[in-house]
């Protein structure tokens, strides 16, 4: 089975199709990317996990609306390992809702997070470069 292609069951990314002879379409699939984005938004201030739903997709620019059930599994993993904290607040119109907020963990996380993904920028831009000068070998 090629790259790009589901695995049996049709379980499995898919990043690319044709559409065309020819013409593909082909997403840069960024799903991973949702805890750092949870940690920059928590650091802004804290929110409520229907807020950060509405939010993440904002930042992530996917049109998708974001699990809601594997959102609240991530907060409570981050709960668990001391990167967030969370209280309720009935201050807010309707039912009590559970606010996270990050902690002094969660921002050291988030400092790694940047450190990274500048990394990872450094390797994409790279990686773009040599297309535009049209795959040349010397790099």
């Amino acid at each position: 089975m090629g790259p790009g292609r589901r695995g049996p069951g049709g379980r499995g990314a898919r990043v690319r199709r044709q559409v065309a002879p020819g013409t593909w379409e082909v997403h840069a699939r960024v799903e991973r990317f949702v805890e750092p984005v949870v940690l920059l938004l928590l650091s802004e201030r804290p929110m409520h996990g229907y807020e950060l739903l509405e939010r993440v997709p904002v930042l992530l620019r996917d049109e998708r609306r974001l699990d809601l059930g594997n959102l609240y599994r991530l907060l409570r993993s981050l709960e668990e390992e001391g990167i967030v904290d969370s209280e309720w607040d009935d201050g807010l119109p309707g039912p009590a809702k559970r606010v996270y907020r990050l902690t002094d963990a969660g921002r050291a996380l988030l400092g790694r997070w940047a450190e990274a993904l500048r990394d990872a920028r450094g390797v994409l831009d790279a990686f773009i470069d040599r297309i535009e000068r049209g795959g040349e070998v010397n790099s």
